[in-house]
């Protein structure tokens, strides 16, 4: 079976593209066809792959500034020749699920959600504090991207959601229905250890609607250790109102991160993902999470067990709960015990299983035809 891989960008790494690398370990000869690749921003083994990008790639400043060409991303996807591939594996959260394949190419979509700054403008633009400007010119490309996504569902022959949040919006967006493989994530690099420290700690991206912004005044309230793991564009205005119980790590290396979890009094949650990844690793280290109720975390945090749920993204909700919640009291071995259920076996094993049977009701649908015949 001849299988190509289909990813909207590859200019930085994420849950997306931790994804596509396990999609790539399952199919290895696969070409991966995307709209532009960042080579020097991406893992440097990457480099070895078939990767296939669109004339988005060759336009100024897009590797850097992929938004700018939002409009026509439609238009690049489309172009892509899919005629020679049995089957597609399209792995999206942007537009790579528009693709045009034949009535003989089976289009699965690993679909992380639907287009999230086309469907939920006002949440982006929001959180995302885009200009008055920007928000003037936003409406006739939301329009026509709105119809053109809706219709560009059709074409995908089945859906896999991230999460029963995802599943949801594809319904209600899309009118589809879609199975639930929860992403991969490697469990195996974390386990617990013997000494937990007086942190709490927080990893990922900084950028505003992981709401670091709230977790830092109430810390500064709470007037307790909060590590902040990770960079991006918002550092600058979250160090300027952090106190000197909070401190800013910046990048940490894979290495160094099991360790970092394992030792935390609690993980912190506070924005709203689809799935999560990072709440995940620090409960394979044995951690609890205590997290926004939204999203993904309603699927992975159990109260009282792996961890605890605040209701509002405010300072007040946050204080409450991490007075009241005692880290020390929990399980660690029953915490990763829970984590390894979105091991990325348990990964490999549930779409491998989805893929052959989709294929074989596929295979069989001729045969079908012709007894109606």
């Amino acid at each position: 079976m001849k299988v190509a891989l289909v990813h909207d960008w590859l200019n930085q790494i994420g849950g997306a593209e931790d994804v596509l690398e396990t999609l790539v370990g399952l199919f290895p000869e696969a070409p991966i066809y995307t709209s532009l690749y960042w080579a020097d921003k991406m893992p440097a083994h990457w480099r070895s792959w078939d990767i296939r990008t669109s004339f988005i790639d060759r336009l100024p400043f897009a590797r850097k500034r992929q938004q700018l060409y939002f409009p026509i991303y439609p238009f690049a996807f489309e172009q892509f020749d899919f005629r020679d591939y049995d089957l597609v594996l399209s792995n999206k959260s942007g537009f790579c699920h528009g693709i045009i394949t034949g009535p003989e190419t089976l289009h699965i979509c690993y679909c992380l959600t639907p287009t999230r700054y086309v469907w939920r403008t006002h949440q982006y633009a929001e959180q995302e504090r885009l200009g008055r400007l920007t928000r003037a010119l936003l409406p006739p490309f939301l329009t026509f991207l709105r119809q053109w996504d809706r219709l560009a569902a059709d074409r995908v022959d089945h859906f896999i959601a991230i999460s029963d949040e995802v599943r949801r919006r594809i319904a209600k967006i899309y009118r589809r229905e879609a199975a639930i493989i929860y992403p991969p994530v490697d469990t195996s690099r974390f386990e617990p250890s013997g000494r937990v420290e007086d942190y709490y700690l927080i990893v990922g991206r900084l950028v505003p609607y992981r709401r670091v912004d709230v977790l830092i005044e109430a810390f500064n309230r709470l007037d307790r250790p909060l590590l902040i793991a990770g960079s991006g564009r918002d550092r600058e205005r979250l160090e300027a109102m952090a106190g000197p119980n909070v401190t800013f790590l910046g990048y940490v290396p894979d290495e160094r991160l099991p360790d970092l979890l394992a030792r935390c009094r609690a993980f912190i949650f506070p924005g709203e993902e689809d799935f999560g990844i990072a709440p995940i690793q620090a409960m394979a280290a044995g951690r609890p999470v205590i997290a926004y109720a939204a999203g993904g975390a309603l699927e992975t945090v159990i109260p009282g067990h792996t961890g605890a749920l605040f209701a509002e993204q405010s300072v007040a909700a946050i204080v409450a709960v991490v007075e009241s919640f005692d880290p020390l009291l929990v399980n660690s071995a029953a915490i990763r015990r829970h984590a390894r259920q979105f091991d990325t076996e348990v990964f490999k094993q549930k779409l491998t299983s989805f893929i052959e049977e989709k294929v074989a009701g596929k295979e069989s649908l001729p045969m079908v035809a012709r007894e109606v015949g």
